[in-house]
């Protein structure tokens, strides 16, 4: 795949989608590799092209709980604040499958911002939809009880991949959620008797 399949995502003006191209750095990730990590400094700002990557937030005691998924036409807040001020990244990015992304230059930031109108408001499009990403993921853990939580995760991984399964083990849907594998069987099998869904190993179909 080339950056040249950004310009129907983005709307970018042909300059940009040349710049993009001369500049950016296509890179593959396989499922579950890591793409940025706690304390570690981003020097280039990712979009995605193909797949999605999955944002975690981990705590001082070493758990972690999932903020938001990226899909492809996104890239990460984070990366960019943390471009922007030259200081480690707070949270950890994963491929939730294999995925495919570009990775522009820091440097580039401010550059094409000045000259493009599309990546200006590709960029302020892109603080909005993780602002509400992370509200949703606050109200989430603030309001909303375990069982409507893992609920909600399955559905959205699911939709990632318009499929009715979610390949995930009962121990990674566990840590995405900052709970015991326990707690999510024993959930599991409560939304099965509800006909919600129905559980395999390392799998779970959508009824």
């Amino acid at each position: 795949m080339t950056t040249t399949h950004l310009h129907p995502f983005y709307n970018f003006e042909p300059r940009l989608v040349e710049e993009i191209e001369k500049n950016g750095v296509v890179k593959k990730l396989e499922a579950g590799e890591e793409l940025m990590r706690p304390g570690m400094y981003v020097r280039s700002i990712p979009i995605i092209l193909s797949g999605s990557l999955k944002i975690m937030r981990q705590e001082e005691k070493g758990t972690e709980t999932f903020l938001y998924f990226l899909t492809p036409g996104d890239t990460c807040a984070m990366s960019l604040s943390c471009c922007v001020a030259n200081r480690p990244s707070s949270v950890r990015a994963v491929a939730e499958e294999d995925t495919e992304l570009v990775l522009i230059p820091v440097e580039k930031l401010d550059e094409w911002l000045a000259l493009f109108p599309s990546w200006k408001n590709f960029i302020f499009q892109t603080y909005q939809e993780r602002f509400d990403d992370l509200l949703e993921a606050v109200d989430s853990l603030a309001f909303r009880k375990m069982d409507e939580r893992l609920w909600r995760l399955v559905k959205k991984k699911a939709s990632l991949h318009e499929k009715r399964y979610v390949y995930s083990t009962h121990q990674e849907l566990a840590d995405e959620l900052s709970t015991s594998r326990e707690v999510v069987t024993r959930l599991l099998k409560k939304l099965e008797g509800m006909g919600k869904i129905k559980t395999y190993r390392n799998r779970i179909e959508l009824m």
